[in-house]
């Protein structure tokens, strides 16, 4: 099961249709037009996988102006580019003083924005992908379109039904550790090894009541017997998200 609540980017796809009360905010017209295609993912997005996996859009809506207004978070950098202009977001892992671990362990997600200020496309670093595989994030993606929209508990619960499985094989907890160190915890829940980790984001400005936005837990869990990762949640600059990655595999099960 793929989950995308409400907040920052799919905070802004699903903000016109729960908030339809409102009035007078342009930016949830663009919200709920991006929302929209969706439905139709290749005809309005593609994917590409280097060292990073990003989303183009094809036919951009949403503006950089609408990422601050519903996150009351800023980028870390704020850069002019080629096309316009290229916003990152920087996580630092923080132990459990809350200080910056050494040596740094970071990922950063990258927005671009043309010369009208519309996003282009957005890309998550290496390491990211390293608890969020990118077969599994295209998939998941694709998944939001005809998604279920659940009001009252303000989440997005995707529709996987339709989509082939993926046969990539899952990482393997020894491979995700080697990157992302230890963790600040470890929770036994039945089956599942879960690692809890945090990081912060590095940003120049937090508006005031929004300093949570920036304290990132992720929860990553392992499956005791196959030591495969096969469930990550977490909380980027606002952007909350659960991913069951044995929804969508197919791979063969493989003795530790």
């Amino acid at each position: 099961m793929f989950k995308v609540y409400f907040n920052f980017l799919f905070k802004i796809l699903l903000a016109l249709v729960i908030t339809c009360s409102l009035s007078g905010c342009i930016y949830w017209v663009r919200a709920y037009k991006t929302y929209l295609q969706m439905s139709k993912f290749d005809q309005h997005f593609y994917t590409e996988t280097t060292d990073k996996f990003t989303l183009h859009f094809k036919d951009p809506i949403l503006l950089s102006e609408d990422f601050v207004s519903l996150s009351n978070l800023y980028p870390t950098e704020n850069n002019l580019s080629n096309e316009g202009r290229c916003w990152k977001y920087f996580f630092r892992k923080i132990d459990a003083n809350k200080q910056f671990v050494k040596p740094e362990i970071n990922f950063y997600s990258e927005l671009n924005f043309n010369k009208e200020g519309k996003i282009i496309d957005w890309s998550f670093s290496p390491l990211f992908l390293k608890i969020a595989p990118p077969q599994f994030l295209d998939a998941s993606l694709r998944s939001i379109g005809g998604a279920e929209i659940d009001t009252e508990k303000r989440q997005l619960k995707a529709n996987n039904q339709t989509l082939e499985k993926i046969i990539t094989a899952l990482p393997k907890k020894a491979d995700v550790i080697s990157h992302l160190g230890e963790p600040l915890h470890i929770n036994d829940e039945g089956e599942l090894e879960v690692y809890i980790y945090k990081f912060l984001l590095d940003t120049p400005h937090i508006d005031e009541g929004y300093e949570d936005n920036a304290l990132n837990e992720i929860k990553i869990s392992f499956d005791k017997k196959s030591q495969e990762l096969v469930k990550m949640s977490g909380n980027f600059a606002g952007l909350k998200v659960s991913i069951d990655y044995r929804t969508f595999s197919n791979a063969p099960q493989k003795d530790s």
